[in-house]
């Protein structure tokens, strides 16, 4: 069982052959209609938007508040290993849960995506759920990915500039995590709590 769940790759690759079975084992007949393919879409956008968020949270619940308890000789582990593998999935589920869940509003509806970025009545939610994605998106790929290559010495950059980089990204996550709340709260909202 070791060498099976011991694998990331063998256990997502096992994820998604039980994804698969679950698919045509349970909506099978559904799989030409439309209506199946927009609820994939929206699978797509809530799996990666977990990703994304779950890797925002772990930065500023777990590594930026316990990077100062680290020992220093212990510290370029994460700034070597774990960090740089964790904004890689970091940056590309951003992107695409943007991507997926601009995908996903066209689908339901044409013109959605037009109706909800210009908050018209019954699109103010899920509007304002959208630009604060695209804003924190575009924080992750602009401000906080190009500060962290330099603070974790991936590009050359002066001493100085690695801190200043640092700090810059720190400010930069800690602005999504506070986007994240209503964020959320307005994705959830427009189907589940009020559509305004």
């Amino acid at each position: 069982m070791a060498k099976i769940l011991g694998n990331f790759h063998v256990a997502l690759l096992i994820g998604v052959v039980l994804l698969l079975a679950a698919m045509f084992g349970l909506h099978g007949s559904a799989l030409g209609d439309s209506v199946y393919w927009a609820g994939w879409l929206r699978f797509l956008h809530i799996f990666a938007g977990i990703l994304w968020i779950g890797l925002l949270y772990y930065f500023n619940f777990v590594q930026i508040p316990t990077m100062p308890k680290v020992p220093a000789e212990l510290k370029p582990a994460v700034s070597k290993y774990i960090a740089p593998a964790a904004l890689f999935w970091f940056r590309w589920a951003a992107l695409a849960t943007v991507v997926v869940g601009l995908l996903l509003a066209e689908a339901q509806d044409h013109g959605y995506v037009g109706r909800a970025l210009t908050f018209q009545d019954g699109y103010r939610t899920i509007g304002i759920g959208m630009w604060l994605g695209i804003i924190m998106a575009a924080n992750v790929w602009f401000i906080i990915w190009p500060n962290q290559k330099r603070a974790l010495g991936i590009v050359p950059a002066e001493d100085a500039a690695k801190a200043r980089s640092a700090s810059v990204a720190m400010m930069a996550s800690r602005t999504n995590l506070i986007l994240s709340l209503p964020m959320l709260y307005c994705m959830v909202g427009q189907m589940h709590i009020a559509a305004a």
